[in-house]
C-alpha cells in the first residue's frame, strides 16, 4: 500500500528535523543573489536552493506565484523545481493556496495531487472559503496518491481575522469551523492525518483547538516577525504537530550553498529547542 502524506512526512520531520524553507524567488532577492528577473534567473535561483537544502530539508515550499508572473517559461522552471527536490529526498509542499468548486477544483487536484502531472508534488495549500466541501476533489485526489493538502485555517496575514475570526449560524468561528472539518477528516483514516492546517506563528493567543490529527503549518516566522519562541503561546498542547516554515531569513544568506545550509541549520536548531519531543500528536475521541 501507498504510505500516507502523513507518515511520509512525520518520517521526514523525526529524521530531517522539523523545518519547512519556502522557494520564494521575490524580485528584489534574486537581484539581491546577482540574479536577473527573469526566466533564466529563475532557474539559477530554484536550482540553487534545491541542490544547497533538497538533501537536508523537510519540506521544501516553492510558492507557485513567484514562477506563474514569469508565465509558461516560469511554470516550466516551477516543473524542474518540484522534481529536483523530490528527486533529492525533500517533500515538496507546493504553495498556491487553491480553491474552486466542481469540475475547475477536480483540475486543480489533477495539476497538484496526480502523479500523472509534472507539478503533482507532496502536498498544496488549498483556500477554504468556497466552503469545505468545494474541497474534495483535492483531498479525494491527495488521499489517493498518499499526498496531502494544507488548508488555510488562521493565517499569518493580519487581514485574514476579518474572515477567519467572523461568527457562523453556529456560534462558531470560521477558522474554527475549519478546523473540525479537517479535525474530521482525519478522524476518518489511520495514523497521524495527510490534512494539515496552516496556522501562522504570528497568531498569539487563540482559543481555538488547534489539534485536528494532523499537521500544522506554522508560516510567519524570520521575515514576519514571529520566533520560534513564539511557537509554544500559539500551538500549546498541538506544538508537537507544528511543521515551522521560514523563507526569507534562510534564502537571504544565498546563493553560496554552505551559507543557505548554515541558515536552514540554525532555523532548525533554533525550533528544536522550543517544539515539544515526542511524536506528533493525533486527537483521541
Amino acid at each position: 500500500m501507498t504510505m500516507t502524506f502523513g507518515e511520509r512526512l512525520r518520517t521526514a520531520m523525526r529524521t530531517r528535523g522539523p523545518l519547512c524553507v519556502g522557494i520564494d524567488p521575490h524580485p528584489a532577492l534574486l537581484h539581491a543573489w546577482g540574479f536577473d528577473d527573469d526566466p533564466a534567473g529563475l532557474e539559477r535561483f530554484g536550482r540553487a536552493v534545491v541542490q544547497a537544502l533538497g538533501g537536508d530539508v523537510a519540506v521544501l515550499k516553492p510558492q507557485s506565484a513567484f514562477f506563474e508572473r514569469h508565465g509558461s517559461k516560469g511554470i516550466a522552471v516551477l516543473e524542474r523545481v518540484v522534481a529536483g527536490a523530490r528527486e533529492a529526498g525533500s517533500l515538496v509542499l507546493m504553495d498556491a493556496k487553491r480553491g474552486d468548486i466542481g469540475s475547475t477544483a477536480q483540475a486543480y487536484a489533477e495539476a497538484y495531487l496526480d502523479p500523472s502531472s509534472p507539478l503533482c508534488s507532496d502536498a498544496v495549500t488549498a483556500s477554504p472559503y468556497l466552503g469545505f466541501g468545494s474541497l474534495r476533489p483535492l483531498i479525494d485526489m491527495a488521499l489517493t496518491h498518499g499526498n496531502g493538502v494544507f488548508v488555510l485555517a488562521l493565517t499569518s496575514n493580519p487581514e485574514g481575522a476579518e474572515v477567519q475570526s467572523a461568527m457562523g449560524a453556529t456560534r462558531r468561528t470560521v477558522a474554527g469551523t475549519v478546523l473540525d472539518h479537517v479535525r474530521e477528516t482525519n478522524r476518518q483514516g489511520e495514523g497521524w492525518g495527510s490534512v494539515g492546517c496552516v496556522v501562522g506563528a504570528t497568531l498569539g493567543v487563540t482559543t481555538e483547538n488547534l489539534d485536528v490529527g494532523g499537521p500544522l503549518l506554522a508560516p510567519g516566522l524570520g521575515a514576519q516577525g514571529a520566533t520560534p519562541h513564539d511557537l509554544p503561546r500559539v500551538f500549546g498542547a498541538a506544538l508537537t504537530s507544528v511543521l515551522p516554515a521560514f523563507s526569507r531569513s534562510v534564502l537571504t544568506a544565498g546563493p553560496d550553498p554552505d551559507d543557505l545550509r548554515a541558515a536552514a541549520a540554525s532555523a532548525r536548531d533554533a525550533v528544536k529547542q522550543v517544539l515539544v519531543g515526542g511524536s506528533p500528536s493525533r486527537e483521541q475521541g
